[in-house]
């Protein structure tokens, strides 16, 4: 950040906590506020848009809560570094306290906002990464696409099927197409009770297969509830899906 002045984003459903928190970072030195959200979704765009070093991010928010947020800005770049607020205690926090560079118990006072913008500085010129929340166990409830500077966040409940097409994963979801920069691998793991897995390059939400057909080549395809076409089931993933779409 050198001499530029820090550029922060305040993320809070609160009206009241947002104007507190401007009014405490306009007083610091060497800090401009660039943007405010109410929410992770709006907090995700305007990351996009303003780029700032910092996000003071709340964590219980409506909709992609703060975590959530969290773990989708880790993925940006730049990457932001986040300080959690919170109204939280530090022992309901404590799993939480390594995956930012800080938290703040609200209400929030001076003399510790003014304590973890230092921390920031500090990460930031020893170039330490921080690790926003990449590691929390709870599931997302949005993917985020980013291409070309454009934005993106899908509902996990909207998918119907993702498929890996070299570096990306396409999203087929109920608005259309996306893709992604993650591994089929680590979506398979985090989201496995919600889609199987039908050939090593797709995994298909469960409530969208309707049956498995044998076509005339003897490969099996599994019709969709929404598919234009049926998807290839691979040899090895037949046994274990039919098995799978009895229990459904």
């Amino acid at each position: 950040m050198g001499a530029e002045p820090m550029r922060v984003l305040i993320a809070d459903d609160e009206p009241l906590a947002r104007e507190r928190l401007r009014a405490m970072l306009i007083a610091q030195p060497g800090v401009e506020v660039v943007a405010e959200a109410g929410d992770g979704h709006a907090a995700l765009h305007a990351c996009a848009e303003h780029h700032p070093d910092m996000v003071l991010l709340d964590i219980s928010m409506p909709g992609i809560d703060g975590l959530e947020t969290a773990r989708h800005l880790a993925e940006f770049e730049p990457r932001p570094m986040v300080v959690f607020c919170t109204a939280y205690d530090q022992h309901a926090l404590s799993a939480f306290d390594a995956q930012a560079v800080d938290y703040l118990v609200k209400p929030v006072r001076a003399e510790r906002l003014a304590a973890a913008l230092e921390r920031v500085r500090t990460f930031a010129a020893g170039r330490v990464p921080a690790a926003a929340g990449t590691d929390d166990p709870r599931k997302r409830t949005h993917l985020c696409a980013r291409l070309r500077g454009s934005l993106r966040l899908i509902p996990i409940e909207d998918i119907r099927y993702l498929q890996a097409e070299e570096k990306y994963v396409v999203v087929h979801h109920a608005r259309g197409e996306d893709l992604i920069e993650e591994s089929l691998k680590a979506l398979e793991s985090e989201f496995g009770d919600r889609f199987v897995r039908i050939h090593r390059n797709c995994l298909v939400a469960r409530g969208e297969i309707v049956e498995l057909r044998r076509g005339g080549d003897g490969h099996t395809q599994a019709m969709l509830r929404h598919g234009e076409h049926p998807l290839e089931v691979s040899r090895r993933c037949v046994a274990q899906l039919r098995d799978t779409l009895k229990h459904l």
